[in-house]
């Protein structure tokens, strides 16, 4: 015989959760959609490219800017124009005076990066292959 369905079980027998510690439990809410990012001065610095590149238009944003901003758009599971938006916004709490890849260069750029970035499994799961 099979267990019934769970959202048919009768309300006595659903587990009940308790919550011995109220203070943790309303930090722990209002902490949810905390976010913490950390720039270095050397991802800073090392933003915009450098422009010896010989043959071509020059590259505006280093790899390390467009390998972070696609990371981020894994991460938070975001559309290329999300991204662009979310890490603009970004920088303006920073205060920084960085330029954000365009939701085009994303793409394009990710094609020709030394590491691929790929969604692998489950959808939190994010594997940078190392350099």
């Amino acid at each position: 015989m099979t267990q019934p369905h769970h959202r048919n079980r009768h309300p006595k027998y659903r587990k009940k959760y308790k919550i011995h510690n109220w203070q943790s439990y309303e930090r722990s809410l209002i902490n949810r959609r905390d976010l913490t990012l950390w720039l270095s001065e050397d991802v800073i610095e090392s933003w915009n490219s450098d422009l010896d590149q010989r043959i071509g238009r020059p590259k505006l944003y280093s790899d390390l800017a467009i390998e972070t901003a696609l990371t981020l758009r894994f991460l938070f599971k975001l559309p290329l124009r999300q991204t662009e938006g979310f890490l603009t916004f970004i920088f303006r709490l920073m205060n920084l005076g960085l330029n954000v890849p365009d939701h085009t260069t994303l793409p394009r750029r990710n094609s020709t990066l030394k590491t691929r970035l790929k969604r692998v499994g489950k959808p939190r799961t994010l594997i940078v292959p190392a350099l």
